[in-house]
């Protein structure tokens, strides 16, 4: 263990400089050649501002589980390390550490959000009800 911890502003640099970012309209492309889009924020926060039509909602307290493929509580639908990941939170910054996480993870292609749900909204691109994502089951470990 190093003697000197390090801060939230070096750890997000670090994982920034492994992952890809991207614009929403890019995200939105992506999404539409099949990439999977992660939408990790919190239910109370998606009942009131939406979600991204298409998107999943996974909690990041859970995140990890299901989408490793080695885990017993992985979701086949979102445990293809192959595909192209996409997680995204409200503005960018945890979706950014869990994009860097996934990638140790196996996933060589996550990436996240610039800017998150807010830069989405922010760029005109469509939202729905929260009911629109496809909704995962919280079973396994949780919080």
């Amino acid at each position: 263990m190093s003697g000197h911890p390090t801060t939230i502003a070096a750890m997000l640099e670090r994982a920034r400089e492994r992952i890809e970012r991207l614009e929403p309209a890019d995200a939105l492309a992506a999404q539409a050649r099949g990439a999977l889009l992660i939408d990790t924020r919190a239910g109370e926060t998606r009942a009131v501002l939406g979600a991204i039509p298409g998107a999943v909602h996974v909690p990041l307290s859970v995140l990890y589980w299901r989408l490793d493929p080695t885990s017993e509580w992985h979701d086949p639908r979102l445990s293809d390390v192959d595909r192209q990941v996409i997680v995204f939170c409200s503005h960018g910054f945890s979706s950014s550490l869990a994009a860097a996480t996934l990638r140790d993870l196996g996933f060589t292609r996550a990436a996240d959000i610039a800017g998150g749900f807010e830069a989405w909204v922010a760029a005109g691109l469509p939202v729905a009800p929260a009911s629109a994502g496809m909704p995962i089951e919280a079973a396994g470990p949780s919080t």
